[in-house]
């Protein structure tokens, strides 16, 4: 059998296609999203009317194989990743993953794995490389079966801003001061917080935290971590909420790295550990509680923490340290994925707001590319918030999977402020996306971490991102050039 047929005939599927169709009709649904991800994190998709549900589930819905870039063309008319010619992918979805939508109860959404079309002409029915969740899935399962059984768990730091909505629909400024962690500016945004947080319980996220930040209008809210798989879907869930309470706000969700100069911008750090161990455990929403999936509230529990040191030391285990070692090796490469457009850069260039600029690590340095912020995890912050959580996880798995294979040396952690460090010549990160995605393309093993089709599609979009920007004219261009001679 193919892939498809493999992973649709999979034990006690449709037996929870058919639980997933009734509950469904029980809360009153009426159609159903199957929902992927394209290269950028973008959801993408087709509705499906509840009462064609098991039928649809069993044979997947199908869009065109460039809908994973968005079915765009770049600036010289090609089409990105596929053209015309190229078959329909399939979305194959994953039941366990139903939710009613807290917001209108009337739709409901599933996570979709991607394959081939049945009847392509080449690899017919098999795994559709450009699909990120699909990745992840299995370089997660590839990673623990090579580690005997080492799993990921992260928890991201997705920092975000609220900004008013103008006459013309565009940002207007920040609603809020850029008084970080202030109760006062917090309580000015109190009412789409606790949007945001009701919502978030309702479809699976253990919401644990929030807090005002240092930028206008800007906001951070946390959940549990957990496997990095199920990160990322709350992450992506998390967009969603975010994007439904903007509207019903008359406000903007906006994820952009950079929006205002002179504060800080939106980082999305990760926070890692490796666990051994463990099991699912379900955590049920504590407010407005909806009926859902069962899976969706299962978080990992339990196990060993084999990232820590025995007894309370904050030096890593010898197994953390070969990870560390890892990620720094590749952190230049890495940079593409976790800062993964032009904006991403306006964060890294404006120094002393602590994005890092060197790859290199640090026990509780904040100026470093990798901070060790507790014995128990580390915190990976070369990313931003407009990363593909599903791209980034994959890639740091990679990096993970040489740093322990080849017992790679981490060195001593940095103890200075890297900013204090650019007069010695340390070498930089990237500080363009030009050069990140050079840095990518000179890294075989996190190029191939982007498996297949993904590699060349993310590439292709990401190199057309750079190529526009760098044919813009800007009004920078006007200001500055304008009365440069005679």
């Amino acid at each position: 059998m193919s892939d498809l047929e493999d992973f649709i005939n999979q034990p006690g599927r449709a037996e929870r296609v058919r639980e997933v169709g009734k509950f469904a009709v029980s809360l009153g649904v009426e159609l159903i999203y199957f929902q992927y991800i394209s290269v950028t994190g973008r959801i993408i998709g087709k509705a499906i009317p509840v009462e064609h549900w098991e039928n649809v589930a069993q044979k997947g819905v199908q869009t065109v194989y460039g809908a994973v870039t968005h079915a765009f063309a770049d600036r010289h008319g090609e089409f990105l990743g596929f053209d015309t010619t190229q078959s329909e992918l399939v979305a194959i979805p994953e039941p366990e993953t139903f939710c009613q939508l807290p917001w209108n109860k009337a739709m409901g959404r599933v996570f979709c794995t991607l394959f081939r079309n049945r009847e392509d002409r080449e690899d017919p029915g098999g795994i559709f490389t450009a699909d990120c969740r699909g990745n992840l899935r299995r370089a997660s399962e590839k990673f623990a079966e090579d580690h005997d059984g080492l799993q990921l768990r992260l928890g991201c730091e997705p920092e975000m801003l609220w900004l008013n909505r103008g006459p013309d629909g565009k940002p207007d400024g920040g609603p809020t001061k850029p008084y970080a962690y202030h109760i006062d500016q917090f309580e000015v945004l109190s009412g789409v917080v606790l949007s945001v947080h009701r919502y978030g319980k309702a479809m699976g996220l253990d919401m644990i935290q929030a807090d005002h930040e240092d930028a206008p209008g800007m906001m951070e809210q946390n959940w549990q971590y957990d496997d990095c798989l199920r990160t990322a879907d709350r992450l992506t869930t998390f967009r969603q909420i975010c994007a439904q309470v903007a509207r019903e706000n008359n406000l903007i969700a906006m994820f952009m790295a950079k929006s205002f100069e002179g504060v800080s911008g939106n980082g999305c750090h990760h926070n890692m550990s490796l666990w051994r161990g463990g099991a699912d455990e379900a955590v049920a929403p504590a407010i407005d509680p909806l009926p859902g999936s069962s899976e969706i509230y299962a978080y990992s529990k339990g196990g060993r923490n084999v990232y820590a040191s025995e007894g309370d030391e904050w030096m890593p285990s010898p197994l953390g340290l070969n990870c560390i070692a890892g990620l720094v090796k590749h952190m230049p490469a890495l940079t593409a994925i976790g800062c993964s457009t032009v904006n991403s850069y306006r964060r890294m260039m404006e120094t002393g707001l602590w994005a890092p600029v060197f790859a290199d690590w640090g026990l509780q340095n904040r100026t470093c590319g990798l901070r060790v912020s507790s014995p128990d995890r580390m915190e990976y912050r070369a990313v931003d918030s407009m990363v593909n959580p599903y791209l980034m996880s994959a890639a740091l798995l990679a990096a993970f999977d040489d740093g322990l294979k080849n017992n790679l040396d981490a060195g001593e952690p940095e103890t200075r402020s890297a900013y204090e460090l650019r007069a010695e010549g340390k070498a930089q990160l990237p500080m363009n996306l030009g050069d990140a995605l050079d840095a990518l393309d000179a890294d075989k093993l996190i190029k191939a971490a982007l498996p297949g089709d993904m590699y060349r599609c993310y590439e292709h979009y990401k190199r057309d991102e750079w190529e526009r920007f760098n044919a813009t004219l800007t009004e920078w261009d006007i200001d500055t050039y304008l009365d440069c001679l005679p």
